[in-house]
């Protein structure tokens, strides 16, 4: 991948606005350039859009917006924003939290409105995680193949052309960083140069970019079980385009980590029931962290224990909680869930010491019953402790999702490092700087969608107004 700086404007054809990826944010924007007026060629290198958003469980945060005024729900920008800042410890970048908090309310609605996605509650993680109100909107599935495929129907209906099989592998700009157009390869080794007035990088973060990785991440980068569960296609080319056209990046830390990843299924441990009270335990049969306290720095958590390996611990009542979740009927299906009658029992099958994950449950029912302070500080006396027949999952933890990226103004137009755009080059999704601070521990659950799809939607609609000028 390169940038050809060129004058010439020797191109096949022309489209007035050229998106690359064709994930949530980059779907969006193509919604909003067509709903401003624009014609749109979308283009993605897999033959078949996928990306994080189809691995994704389909939820995007979101303040403000009609779903939650139905529900009874008092939430407002100015709530969304104070707790990503709370979260972020306060590194998030202002611009880009109150963009978020203030837009994502307004794109959920439009989405509804004007393209049917089928957003609503169905979950409810208010007072976890750095959320303070019920915020999350999800699809009816809880997946993000339907977001995704959503998406997807709403752009062919709305006369977005989306090629497949299309990897952007150049961008041609003069000198002074006006984009001209792009150079796109085929598989078969053809090759068309489209030329455009203005281009959105929607072609997510590096996770699949070890070199990325290690340089900008070395937590993790260097954690001893290193893993990553995401696209293989994230190898962070949007970003690296935006730099090499004088774009700035910002918060490269940053991170969506998971500490409850079924091993060695590669799926997601629905981590509903940890919060109502299941537990996770080491190798050893012991306890290691809060394991409520951060849903993204648990990734750490369980790779720094022998073997980079957790087993959470649940009873009935909390098995019931996702039982039709579809992770969770595709681990019990696969096998994955270990269940026995007694304590003794499950350690003997998941190969823990009897008297450690005996103990492990005696001081978490203390715990419950407030008898006895978690040295984790986690409260343990909002939910009863587990008794009766118990499972238990094999879980370890991995990268999802880089939080860092392009940074980007309010109508996500690429900023330099001296604070100024870029003349026709925006960027969203994991392309640009999202909302998570700096670090591991300041992502907000759903916080990769919500980012995706409202700096999408600005992208697109500024995309439209540039290529109208």
């Amino acid at each position: 991948m390169t940038v050809l700086r060129t004058a010439e404007r020797a191109f096949d054809f022309d489209v007035p606005v050229v998106i690359v990826g064709a994930g949530a944010a980059g779907l969006t924007a193509a919604l909003a350039a067509r709903d401003a007026g624009a014609e749109v060629l979308l283009l993605e290198r897999d033959a078949h859009p996928r990306g994080s958003t189809s691995m994704s469980q389909g939820y995007a945060c979101a303040a403000g917006t009609k779903i939650q005024r139905d529900k009874g729900i008092d939430d407002d920008p100015d709530k969304f924003y104070a707790d990503i800042m709370a979260r972020t410890k306060g590194t998030a970048d202002p611009l880009t939290a109150r963009t978020v908090a203030d837009q994502s309310g307004p794109t959920v609605d439009w989405l509804v409105e004007r393209h049917a996605i089928p957003f609503q509650m169905n979950i409810s993680w208010a007072g976890f995680f750095g959320h303070t109100v019920n915020r999350l909107h999800g699809v009816p599935t809880r997946t993000g193949e339907e977001l995704h495929g959503s998406l997807i129907r709403a752009a062919e209906d709305a006369g977005v052309t989306l090629v497949t099989g299309a990897h952007v592998d150049a961008i041609f700009a003069d000198a002074d960083g006006v984009v001209s157009g792009v150079r796109v390869r085929r598989k078969d080794g053809g090759e068309e140069r489209i030329g455009c007035k203005a281009l959105v990088l929607t072609t997510c973060g590096f996770g699949a970019n070890h070199d990325m990785v290690r340089d900008h991440i070395p937590s993790f980068g260097s954690a001893p079980y290193y893993r990553y569960f995401g696209h293989e296609g994230n190898e962070g080319e949007g970003i690296r385009f935006g730099v090499e056209l004088g774009g700035a990046i910002g918060c490269m830390d940053a991170y969506q980590g998971y500490g409850a990843l079924a091993e060695p299924y590669g799926i997601i441990v629905n981590y509903d029931m940890v919060m109502q009270g299941a537990i996770t335990v080491n190798v050893e049969g012991k306890r290691f962290s809060n394991e409520n306290a951060d849903i993204s720095g648990q990734a750490l958590n369980v790779l720094r224990q022998p073997d980079g390996i957790g087993w959470i611990v649940f009873d009935d009542a909390r098995r019931q909680i996702v039982a039709d979740l579809p992770e969770y009927r595709e681990l019990a299906a696969l096998g994955a869930v270990r269940s026995a009658e007694t304590a003794d029992a499950l350690a003997d099958l998941i190969k823990v010491p009897r008297e450690a994950l005996a103990r492990t449950l005696e001081e978490t029912a203390r715990m419950a019953a407030g008898e006895l302070a978690c040295p984790f500080g986690r409260d343990f006396t909002q939910h009863p402790p587990l008794s009766g027949p118990l499972h238990a999952i094999k879980t370890t933890g991995a990268l999802f999702h880089t939080q860092g990226g392009l940074k980007v103004d309010a109508g996500a137009r690429v900023l330099r490092e001296d604070g100024t755009p870029l003349p026709n080059l925006l960027a969203g999704g994991g392309t640009a700087c999202s909302i998570s601070g700096n670090g591991v521990d300041g992502y907000l659950p759903a916080a990769g969608l919500a980012t995706a799809i409202t700096l999408g939607r600005l992208a697109g609609t500024t995309a439209a107004d540039l290529a109208a000028a």
